[in-house]
């Protein structure tokens, strides 16, 4: 029995002092102040541009610089394609092509979640190569490598107004 207390013993000795090394290991290293993220993105359109599109899908490019731990600047640009869908007159619209260029900032409220903002601008690459002026508002949720966010994005300009709200879901490759 004493050897089997004596074996129990100095295995737990064992873990206590790999998980106490661990621990220090980890919260020694600093973590990097840059990120950058790869997103896929679905929506669904607002005000006018309902009448021609019912989907929005797309993709982004997210480089943030995280200025504390709970401030974070962005810059994201990518694609986006509102579908166009059947007109009843029988003549399918067109989709809808927007490449967006946006800065904004990043709140966290608490652990992982967090408010966001961007502004910037939306090229057309289908129907008149207008540029919008974006405003963006979102809320979400980003683990270690994982982000998932919900926004409200407004398209103004050239007398038309329009928007979407999207989902967005990214994995940060971090720097």
């Amino acid at each position: 029995m004493k050897k089997i207390t004596k074996l129990v013993a100095a295995a737990l000795g064992a873990l206590a002092i790999f998980f106490t090394t661990s621990v220090k290991a980890q919260t020694a290293a600093q973590p990097s102040a840059w990120g950058f993220g790869i997103g896929l993105e679905a929506g669904i359109p607002t005000g006018n541009a309902t009448d021609i599109s019912n989907f929005e899908i797309g993709g982004t490019a997210r480089l943030e610089y995280n200025a504390n731990k709970m401030i974070a600047i962005m810059l994201t640009s990518g694609y986006y394609d509102m579908i166009g869908k059947a007109a009843p007159n029988g003549v399918d619209f067109p989709s809808l092509g927007m490449v967006p260029v946006k800065v904004g900032v990043k709140i966290y409220v608490s652990p992982g979640f967090y408010i966001d903002g961007e502004a910037g601008a939306g090229f057309d690459t289908s129907y008149e190569n207008h540029t919008k002026l974006i405003f963006s508002p979102g809320i979400g949720y980003a683990g270690k490598s994982w982000d998932a966010g919900l926004r409200y994005e407004n398209y103004s300009g050239n007398n038309n107004s329009f928007g979407l709200v999207g989902l967005r879901l990214a994995y940060d490759f971090g720097m």
